[in-house]
């Protein structure tokens, strides 16, 4: 789920042998089999102890998503748009900053949850970063195993280039990425709908709660809360709205993705993208079909049309 940016450094491969960043790294490798597997009990516990109509396909929709991703693609798609982004940054740096105290670690996490911040809100306000992103919200549902639907095309976005102004100010490409790792990493538990509240924490960290309405597409909650440990920069920048009682989440796009086969939800996105840009009138409209904001597009999975109901949509689930 998360070790291919630590591992990879944004396309760079990760050159630091200290004992710290070697362990960081062991946990990333082993964080997607414990991932998966935590997924499954709570799966297990929903749909036989609590009773509850569990959707089944989509949960190994993910888990194909998931592994066609850590182990398949990231074993043969070496390349990132990114790479030489972060390898300039880096040999232009301001500063070298060692990581050899906690007010250095501390900086990293905070200045790292601060890029993730910036990349998460274009992600859903560029359809270039959307198209791979709306991946994570094309499930109907929110739950664990929904938290390792990420997609296959990330490193061919750029992505990665969020990141650089923590390289160019003198953080290494290692640590930075194995921060960004354990950010994703962090937001493993907050896919879940049967955590509550948690008090005081809501004011300063991202939780299920806030999380929750990130992944609803209710027009009262679209497009909010961005952050990734933190929910301070949506409280600092305006994109922060608290999960109401009154108003229950409708998880998935808004226009809902109905097909659990993986590759419609890993291509989805670009091919309603290409067929936007292949029908343009102009070059400027080709241009911001790439650029532009995602809900300018209804193909896009995003346009603010009426959403499915949940029930219409389990009664409209196609058998695969």
């Amino acid at each position: 789920m998360t070790a291919d940016r630590a591992l990879h450094c944004g396309g760079a491969p990760c050159k630091n042998g200290r004992p710290a960043v070697t362990q960081l790294i062991t946990i990333l490798k082993f964080a997607l089999p414990g991932a998966i597997a935590i997924a499954t009990l709570e799966a297990l516990f929903l749909a036989v102890v609590m009773r509850k109509n569990y959707n089944w396909r989509a949960y190994f929709a993910s888990l194909a998503d998931a592994l066609g991703r850590e182990y398949i693609v990231m074993s043969f798609l070496t390349i990132s748009l990114a790479a030489p982004i972060i390898g300039f940054a880096y040999r232009h740096r301001l500063f070298t900053i060692p990581l050899d105290t906690p007010t250095a670690v501390v900086v990293l996490v905070i200045g790292q949850d601060f890029c993730y911040y910036w990349f998460h809100r274009a992600s859903h306000r560029v359809r270039w970063f959307w198209a791979t992103h709306a991946i994570h919200h094309s499930s109907n549902e929110l739950n664990l195993a929904a938290s390792f639907r990420f997609g296959w095309t990330g490193r061919l976005t750029g992505a990665g280039a969020f990141y650089a102004p923590l390289i160019w100010l003198g953080f290494p490409p290692g640590p930075v990425f194995i921060a960004a790792g354990l950010n994703l990493l962090y937001q493993f538990w907050i896919h879940a709908e049967w955590i509550p509240k948690l008090g005081w924490l809501e004011y300063v960290f991202n939780t299920a709660s806030h999380h929750r309405v990130h992944h609803a597409s209710n027009a009262e909650y679209l497009d909010r809360n961005y952050g990734g440990i933190f929910i301070v920069f949506d409280r600092l920048f305006g994109t922060f709205v608290s999960e109401r009682d009154d108003v229950p989440c409708r998880y998935g796009l808004v226009k809902p993705l109905l097909s659990n086969n993986p590759f419609v939800i890993g291509f989805h996105g670009w091919a309603a993208l290409l067929r936007d840009a292949w029908r343009a009138r102009s070059w400027r409209e080709r241009l911001m079909c790439i650029i532009g904001p995602p809900d300018a597009h209804p193909d896009a999975g995003h346009a603010p049309t009426p959403a499915t109901p949940p029930r219409q949509i389990a009664a409209l689930e196609p058998a695969e």
